[in-house]
């Protein structure tokens, strides 16, 4: 594959669409030696400002979900929850209900895949999704103003299980336990969320708001120029909220004001985010907020898997705005009613980045 180009002359569609039928991803272009990143994966010099966290940063919370049974113990964590959905967006919880042996095998399967000799994983890379499992590297390859430096194997798994066969044997058994155990962690988390709203715990299951979901399993493996590039660039996610799992390399990063702030990862424990559509169903009560992952020049990768949880989306005509519940004389609806097919048509239709403000009223 010639990634090359002359000086005078760079023809972007055309290395893009060469990277792209190679079917090698960012590991493959890795296993060839490179030095230097090609030219499609720099970014603009505005989207690398704050690589490195400043010092004395705030941390997003910890939140302890013990005693979820205990009421003064339970209340105690809604109000946990609900500040830093609504500060930060974005926190970490501990004490979750998932074995520590399930998340440490889901992270070892899934790095066990990325390195993988690139041929052995070139019959699984698929830009399409066909069957809800594919492989490849950044989904907004082609809308992009840059690619991102990650690889990414993407497993649909509700509200139509996928057909596990399809899935890598490599990860596969790791992968159907891990969906299986954040399908019960996402019903408690939802209820949690909806008491610090002051919402009855089953609203989002009424609304069928938790009958998607979506994992990508990231691998963000070393990268020879970071300062560069981005593993991925500023964004929010589009749907309800995100459980994410990571190994112990830090990359992932939250703004907070005018800041870029690093997530530090604790083992044992998930970050959590709440999505565009969570900020719109609660009028701006939960902040959906933006994030990237930084490339790195370590030769240790950073893996994660996110689950992104929202509503289904064939056959669902249902109309999600701000809930009646929330709004007042002084708090009126500040987004539209949407459907989930607008949310994403209007995710996929750009670079990947946020969504609210394309609603706001």
């Amino acid at each position: 594959m010639a990634m090359g180009s002359s000086v005078d002359y760079y023809d972007r569609d055309k290395q893009l669409k060469e990277f792209d039928d190679a079917k090698i991803g960012v590991g493959g272009l890795l296993d060839t030696g490179i030095t230097t990143i090609p030219r499609f994966f720099i970014q603009p010099p505005e989207n690398l400002v704050g690589l490195r966290s400043y010092p004395g940063a705030v941390q997003i919370p910890t939140i302890d979900l013990s005693d979820l049974n205990s009421t003064t113990a339970r209340s105690h964590i809604v109000q946990q929850i609900r500040d830093s959905a609504a500060k930060f967006g974005f926190f970490q919880i501990l004490h979750h209900g998932i074995p520590l042996s399930v998340l440490d095998d889901t992270i070892s399967a899934i790095k066990a895949f990325h390195v993988l000799p690139t041929e052995e994983k070139k019959p699984h890379y698929d830009r399409s999704e066909k069957g809800g499992v594919s492989y490849s590297t950044s989904v907004d390859l082609f809308r992009s103003k840059a690619a991102n430096w990650r690889d990414t194997l993407r497993v649909k798994t509700a509200p139509v299980p996928p057909d596990w066969e399809m899935v890598p044997a490599i990860c596969r058994r790791e992968l159907m336990e891990w969906s299986r155990q954040t399908k019960k962690l996402t019903e408690v988390l939802a209820e949690l969320l909806c008491e610090g709203l002051g919402l009855p715990r089953d609203k989002l299951k009424e609304l069928k708001s938790l009958e998607g979901s979506r994992m990508l399993a990231h691998c963000y493996p070393y990268c020879p120029q970071p300062n560069l590039t981005l593993g991925i660039g500023a964004h929010t996610d589009p749907l309800l909220l995100t459980i994410l799992l990571q190994n112990q390399r830090e990359g992932l990063q939250v703004k907070i004001g005018d800041n870029w702030i690093n997530i530090k990862p604790i083992h044992g424990a998930l970050v959590i985010n709440i999505g565009d559509l969570f900020q719109i169903i609660s009028n701006g009560v939960y902040k959906s907020s933006e994030h990237r992952v930084v490339a790195s020049s370590s030769k240790e990768p950073r893996i994660s898997i996110a689950n992104f949880i929202g509503p289904a989306e064939k056959g669902n005509s249902h109309s999600y705005g701000p809930l009646p519940e929330l709004l007042s004389g002084e708090k009126p609806a500040l987004y539209r009613n949407l459907t989930i097919e607008e949310l994403l048509a209007a995710f996929f239709s750009k670079e990947i980045s946020s969504l609210v403000n394309c609603f706001k009223i």
